[in-house]
Order: structure tokens, then sequence, then C-alpha cells
């Protein structure tokens, strides 16, 4: 019978854990903890990280899993590598389960950059009301260019004194988040440069739709490069994979 590492913090980790739920698969899910109160699951849940893909490979052979499945935040380039040399060495198959990046549309004003440092020098050199919307990890990033006021969206209130940038306002919140809704918080905050993560998906694409229709410019980070490794955007592909062991013939998978 399979035994499933789900390995989360993703929209799509949650309805694959509903999914594997419904069809009564052994699994467990694994948050990295990057948040205090994450989404609660059907799933048994474990919090934290595993010492690196050596401790990794120690979980996956002392729970006895038979697949893991990557559904972890694009960005989030260290826990997919640690994946995958853990499953290599222990030859457990391995399926990502990956939005596919968003792409410009019409009307869009994005300035695409490698990195987090790249995207603080993408900034103006004049004062501006940014929102970065990048997620509190990687603030220090924008130390630099301490000039700006920059809006954050955090899931957690942060402790006094703890971000690294001097001028902040902060609004607290889970997605999705729509577009109506953020235009109007970009409105309220007169916002004039946006920064995100390439994240892909519906749940967070609000601020791009947002940022059209006020013509505002996007800093657009880019995802890491990562190893290759099977890939679907589709939970029903993941669910025949763990029965079958391959992905179906027409599956959704991306290259």
């Amino acid at each position: 019978m399979p035994h499933v590492l789900l390995l989360g913090g993703t929209s799509g980790a949650s309805q694959l854990a509903q999914a594997l739920h419904r069809a009564g698969i052994a699994a467990v899910f694994s948050y990295a903890g990057a948040t205090a109160s994450p989404v609660a699951q059907p799933l048994p849940t474990r919090v934290g990280g595993f010492g690196g893909a050596q401790g990794l490979a120690q979980f996956l052979r002392g729970q006895a899993i038979s697949h893991v499945v990557d559904a972890t935040h694009p960005f989030a380039a260290q826990m997919s590598r640690n994946a995958c040399e853990a499953c290599a060495a222990t030859g457990t198959p391995l399926l990502a389960l990956e939005r596919a990046p968003w792409l410009p549309r019409p009307g869009d004003r994005w300035v695409d950059v490698p990195d987090m440092q790249a995207a603080a020098a993408a900034l103006p050199q004049a004062p501006a009301r940014v929102f970065l919307a990048v997620g509190r990890k990687q603030l220090a990033a924008f130390a630099d260019q301490p000039q700006h006021h920059y809006l954050l969206r955090l899931v957690d209130a942060p402790a006094p004194g703890s971000l690294p940038l001097p001028h902040t306002s902060v609004v607290l919140g889970r997605g999705p988040f729509s577009a109506a809704g953020d235009e109007a918080l970009l409105r309220s905050h007169a916002i004039a440069w946006l920064v995100a993560k390439n994240a892909g998906g519906e749940a967070t694409r609000g601020k791009l739709d947002a940022a059209r229709a006020l013509g505002l410019p996007v800093v657009m980070v880019q995802r890491p490069d990562l190893p290759q490794r099977p890939r679907t955007e589709s939970v029903d592909c993941v669910l025949h994979w763990i029965a079958h062991g391959t992905l179906p013939a027409q599956a959704p998978s991306m290259p």
C-alpha cells in the first residue's frame, strides 16, 4: 500500500491533501514551519525541516515512504533540491506538483529579474511607495534601498523591531486575494511599484491584474533553477501516478 510524503505549503498541496484523504491513501503532510499558524490538513502533519537531504533520506526509510510529492512553493529551492537528492539516494519515486509560472499579458509592465538582489536594484533611486509581495524571508535584500516606503502583506504579524526595513506598512492576510481587493489595497496605499515572485497560480495573481489596471510597473523575480524531475499541475494526475507509477498519457505535465 502506498505511503506518501507530501511536501506542502501551497494551495495545490492542500487540494492534494484533501484528495488523498478522500481516496483513503496513507500520507504525511510536511510543512516547512514558515508560518506560525499553517492551514489545517486532513492528514497527519509534521512541521519543520528534516536536516538536509541526508535527514530526509533517513525519514523516508524510517517511515517506509513509497512516494514523495513535492508541492512546495516554487521558490523553496533548497527543499526541492533536498527532495531530489534524498529520493535518488533511497530509490523513492518523486513527482512535483507545480503550477505553471505567470506570463505577461497585454498591458503588463514587467521588469524581469533573476533574484531578489536584482529586484532591489531595479527599483528607482527616488523614494517610492512599493508593494513588496515577496514574503518575510526575502526582505533583507531590500535593506540597501531604505529610501522607499514598503507595503508588506504577511501571514503572521512581525515582532516589534524585527523588520530590516525602516519605512513599512504591514497588512495581514492569507490568500486567495481578488483583483478588486488588491486594486483597492494598492490605491489606498498610493503604491507606485510592485515587486513579486513568479509563483504562478490563481490564488495570488490578483495583484498582477490590479497593477495592470493601474498601469503600475512590476518587478518580477523569476524562479530559481531546480533539478530535472517529473512535474504536473494536476492533482488527478498525481493520484494516477501513485496508483500506476506513471503519469497518464495525456497528463498536463510541465517540461
